[in-house]
């Protein structure tokens, strides 16, 4: 793994600013979100690519894509958290601005 993050670091950079700035334009609405069902797929299936990952079943160029795109997709994750806490942070504090000058 620190052979991809010291060769793709742009990519995983780039990967994390993408998520970043999703995460601060989208719009987090107050939704019954994913099933419990497809939640527990969903978990499932990243579960089983990790555990393939971290075994090194899958050899040569194929073991590479796969820990490339896990690596590339936590750092999106981990922004797009990032960039909703933030949007959060500063529409909470623009909020309460407006209510303690508006008092």
């Amino acid at each position: 793994m620190s052979i991809l993050a010291s060769f793709h670091w742009g990519w995983l950079l780039g990967a994390a600013v993408l998520g970043l700035i999703i995460g601060w334009v989208s719009i987090a609405r107050r939704s019954d979100g994913l099933s419990l069902r497809t939640m527990r797929w969903s978990l499932a299936a990243i579960s089983a690519l990790v555990a393939i990952a971290v075994a090194r079943l899958l050899p040569g160029r194929l073991g590479y894509w796969l820990d490339l795109g896990l690596l590339l997709g936590l750092c999106y994750v981990i922004g797009c958290v990032a960039g909703a806490w933030l949007r959060e942070r500063v529409v909470a504090r623009a909020v309460a601005k407006a209510s303690a000058s508006g008092s």
